[in-house]
Parts: structure tokens; C-alpha cells; sequence
């Protein structure tokens, strides 16, 4: 199986849905919308991250080194026990991001990190991915941290693949109950009112997309759906502190 790898900048923005339809109707000019989304119907996705006990991966994120790296879980939809899944190596370096999955078994999944990167090969893993997973799954002794869910509007740039455009909202996250199978609830991330929306390519934006941004007043951000849910939990941690002080 070839290895799935998406070597691609990404940057970030958010998106009012009063802007949302007038944003939709002008990429819809020069891009091909997902398959899923239909009439701009979302699909939903839903991750699994994993990190130290201590939080040492998403610290160090947060602390914008030159290079970072996550591990996490993927579903779309809501999977049943027996559903397919992609274990994703997500690495960042320089603004540049990387990333490599491999499609596996859910309950699989789980046993892949509960037992050290230890698995059964079946057709569908790639097996150069699974290696570097279960380096990191070993190096780190990862653990599942939370879980966050949203619902997506896709589009693929009709000319050049390597152009995709997405569109999050209902960004909900939780931090227990930490099997995907048990649904898409949790906690929201962000105002009900905003998408965040994401240019992912690795060259150059082209001018109707850059014409559009700055017609609309549409500003880069900094964001991490990962980041700010940690910052979130750490704060709940500390009002937790205080208030039994």
C-alpha cells in the first residue's frame, strides 16, 4: 500500500457565518467540493490525541519550537467498534507540515498504543508508517489525552490538487469517555457563530483566494484545535484549585 504522506503549509482563519455563504459561492468558482458535503451538508471527524502523561507533547507545540509533532487517532464519523480508522503522524517544521497515516481496525488501534506499538499486520496498514508510530508510541509511552470533534465543509481546487480548503465548526472536545465509538459530544471549543477555515497548500495561494481573503477582511490567525483545548483544561484545572483552596 503507498504511503499516504500530505506535505503542505497551513494557515488558518476564522470565518463568520455571515461571511460563510458569501466565501462558499466564491470558491465554489474554482473549487470542487467533497464528496461528502453535498449541498454543503458537514461531515463530521473525529480525533484521538495521545500524549505523555505530563503533557509533553502539546506543551512543547505550545511553546512554538521549529519542529513539533503530534499523534492522534482519526475517524470520519462516528465509527462503530469494528469501524475503520487512520493513525496519523502529524509533524511540523518550519511552517511546513507533514503528514503520514495508515488506515487500521479501531479496537486495533487502541491495542496498537496500549501495548507499545505492538500490533498484528493486516492488508490495509502500511507498514513503514506503522514503524514510525510505534517509535513514537515507545519513545513518548503515549497515553490517550482527549478527544475533538467538528464538522467540516471540504473543497479541492479544480486545476491543482494540492490545493484544499476546509471549513470547522461545532468544535467540541472532551476528556473523557475516550473511545470514538461513544459518539461525537464534549464541549465547545469556540463560538457557535465562527468557522475556522483552513488554506492548505504547498505553494503559493492563487489570486482569487488572496482577492477573496482581503475583499472579506478575512485575517491570519494562530490556532490549534489541540492547543487551545489544553489551555482550556488547564484553566478549568486552576479555577478547580481555587475554588477548594
Amino acid at each position: 500500500m503507498a504511503i499516504e504522506v500530505f506535505n503542505r503549509f497551513e494557515k488558518k482563519y476564522f470565518v463568520t457565518a455571515e461571511q460563510l455563504t458569501r466565501v462558499l459561492d466564491e470558491i465554489e468558482k474554482h473549487m470542487s467540493i467533497d464528496k461528502n458535503n453535498i449541498n454543503r451538508q458537514t461531515y463530521a471527524i473525529c480525533n484521538l490525541y495521545f500524549d505523555t502523561q505530563d503533557d509533553y507533547l502539546i506543551r512543547t507545540s505550545l511553546s512554538k519550537p521549529i519542529y513539533k509533532e503530534k499523534i492522534r487517532l482519526r475517524t470520519y464519523g462516528i465509527p462503530s467498534k469494528e469501524g475503520k480508522a487512520f493513525l496519523e503522524l502529524k509533524k511540523k517544521v518550519n511552517g511546513l507540515v507533514n503528514k503520514r497515516r495508515t488506515q487500521i481496525e479501531l479496537q486495533e488501534a487502541y491495542r496498537f498504543v496500549e501495548n507499545g506499538g505492538k500490533v498484528a499486520i493486516t492488508e490495509e496498514m502500511n507498514l513503514q508508517v506503522l514503524k514510525e508510530l510505534a517509535y513514537m508510541v515507545q519513545r513518548y509511552q503515549l497515553y490517550p489525552k482527549t478527544i475533538i470533534s467538528y464538522d467540516r465543509i471540504a473543497y479541492f481546487e479544480k486545476e491543482n490538487p494540492d490545493l484544499r480548503i476546509s471549513f470547522d465548526t461545532n468544535i467540541r472536545t472532551r476528556r473523557e469517555h475516550l473511545k470514538l465509538e461513544e459518539g461525537n459530544f464534549g464541549r465547545a471549543l469556540m463560538e457557535n457563530n465562527l468557522w475556522l477555515m483552513e488554506i492548505k497548500t504547498a505553494k503559493a495561494m492563487p489570486m482569487w483566494l488572496t482577492d477573496l481573503l482581503a475583499r472579506e477582511e478575512i485575517r491570519r490567525i494562530s490556532f490549534s484545535k489541540y492547543g487551545t483545548e489544553f489551555k482550556m483544561y488547564i484553566n478549568n484545572e486552576k479555577n478547580k484549585e481555587a475554588i477548594y483552596a
